[in-house]
């Protein structure tokens, strides 16, 4: 994800409000947004790629980012199978956490919520270390404390422990060349709603929305484009 590693926000139309203190009290903060939860998924979008295939879901770190003539053309991929299957993104900030922004989206309807999703994806880390540890290359403390830092890059680990901590199916539609659409599901349990992210493979996460139902965000900076 070539994207600048600085904190920002995103303001929202939630009616919830997007400044909270970094101080104020996590259970209270989880109750809050915990209003705004669509907790049973509809499965209208699964619909629409239900012919398809998707491939079992490894956790991984990141790969290595393609070079600007690779991620042009997957870019276009992706934007045409999006088009296809009548699916649109609404584009969230390139500051490094993107893939938080893009989940919050998702669950709260507001991607200012994303420190409140990074920390419940550490605490899940923390706490199932045995589930995550041995798709992690490196010493496994190195890896919490690194992906605790806001503007570090989310990846397919954060993902599954996402899936996980919050019980849901993560649907990704992908810009990659052999693999249109992944289907991370929680460990040990079923999901109780889905989180549609489209992955602009190694580069950015947006959030997915039928054409013609993606809300109106007002950003505070500019988001990713290409």
């Amino acid at each position: 994800m070539t994207e600048n590693r600085g904190n920002a926000s995103v303001s929202s139309s939630s009616s919830v409000s997007s400044s909270l203190p970094d101080t104020e009290d996590d259970h209270t903060i989880a109750t809050l947004l915990a209003q705004e939860e669509n907790s049973v998924p509809d499965g209208r979008l699964g619909k629409r790629l239900s012919h398809l295939d998707s491939i079992p879901h490894t956790p991984r770190i990141n790969g290595q980012i393609p070079d600007v003539n690779d991620a042009t053309l997957d870019h276009e991929r992706l934007s045409e199978r999006l088009a296809t299957y009548g699916l649109a993104e609404l584009q969230i900030e390139g500051d490094g956490n993107c893939q938080f922004r893009a989940l919050a989206d998702q669950l709260f309807r507001n991607p200012d919520y994303h420190k409140h999703v990074r920390k419940e994806i550490i605490k899940q880390l923390k706490h199932f270390k045995k589930l995550y540890e041995g798709y992690v290359p490196m010493k496994y403390k190195t890896y919490v404390k690194q992906i605790k830092k806001s503007g570090e890059w989310g990846d397919h680990v954060t993902l599954q422990a996402a899936a996980d901590r919050f019980g849901a199916k993560i649907c990704l539609v992908t810009s990659f060349r052999d693999t249109c659409f992944i289907e991370i599901m929680p460990k040990d349990k079923n999901p109780t709603r889905e989180l549609w992210l489209s992955f602009w493979s190694e580069v950015h996460y947006n959030s997915i929305y039928a054409s013609g139902d993606v809300p109106t965000r007002k950003p505070k900076r500019k988001h990713w484009l290409f």
